[in-house]
């Protein structure tokens, strides 16, 4: 099992620490938009970066990248659709990546919506997709569309169930809230929230989750049950024609939610 560490940013980001194979301390880091707690956290555990995996262009994900490569010279890979600053290795979708630096291997999954360019990293077990899928929940689209979107989440929805689910942010009780307004009687929303209150009283992350588990309780990978769909017709006043319109309607419900 991949040994991952989280790395607290801003308000609710989370910078992944890859630990590579074996006993050196060569760590890669996903996603880091501070330079500063990872920095400090390499320091406390005496680990030494080797490689910088970036998901999107956005800010909260890039900005510490250039201060990083000034205090170590490391490699940056990156999706070939967007700027990446200091990228070193332009990633396509579909492609098998050897992170040599830390002796792992991920496939390349292409994920746009959030941005047009998203990537996602998915191997030994784990997969790091930034703002694509949240768990219980899904980024907005700020530069993509409700069909690329819910494409995207189609590829990562048939990854094995047992896969470990490590996004970029903790919204996982907001986004818990929304799925109990669309899915009152999901059981299994109702557990989780009492297991998440319980993890973030005790200053703990939800994450990371699992695949299997946002099948159950994700209302972005269940726009075909016939729970989401009657709650997102009920909520627009309207019928709705396929999968994609009821993403786009859950999706524009979510985004003036609360």
């Amino acid at each position: 099992m991949l040994d991952v560490t989280p790395v607290r940013a801003f308000k609710d980001n989370y910078i992944w620490l890859i630990h590579g194979i074996g006993e050196d301390g060569r760590v890669g880091v996903v996603d880091p938009g501070d330079p500063a707690p990872v920095r400090a956290a390499l320091e406390r555990h005496g680990l030494t970066l080797a490689a910088i995996l970036i998901t999107h262009h956005h800010a909260d994900h890039t900005g510490g990248v250039a201060d990083l490569l000034e205090w170590t010279n490391v490699p940056v890979y990156g999706p070939a659709g967007e700027q990446i600053p200091g990228r070193t290795r332009s990633l396509h979708g579909g492609e098998q990546v050897a992170v040599t630096e830390l002796g792992l291997s991920f496939e390349v999954i292409d994920v746009p919506g959030h941005t047009a360019g998203h990537i996602a990293y998915y191997g030994h077990g784990a997969l790091f997709c930034g703002d694509t899928l949240f768990s219980a929940g899904c980024g907005r689209l700020f530069e993509g569309t409700p069909a690329q979107m819910t494409e995207s989440l189609d590829r990562l929805a048939v990854l094995p169930g047992a896969t470990r689910v490590y996004c970029a942010h903790e919204y996982t009780l907001s986004n818990l809230a929304f799925a109990a307004v669309v899915e009152p009687e999901n059981a299994a929303v109702a557990d989780y929230i009492r297991r998440a209150k319980s993890l973030r009283a005790e200053g703990a992350p939800t994450l990371p989750s699992t695949l299997d588990l946002e099948a159950e309780v994700n209302p972005f990978l269940r726009c075909d049950r016939p729970s989401v769909v009657s709650a997102a017709e009920t909520h627009s006043g309207r019928p709705l024609a396929d999968r994609i319109d009821v993403f786009a309607t859950v999706r524009a419900w979510k985004d003036g939610f609360g």
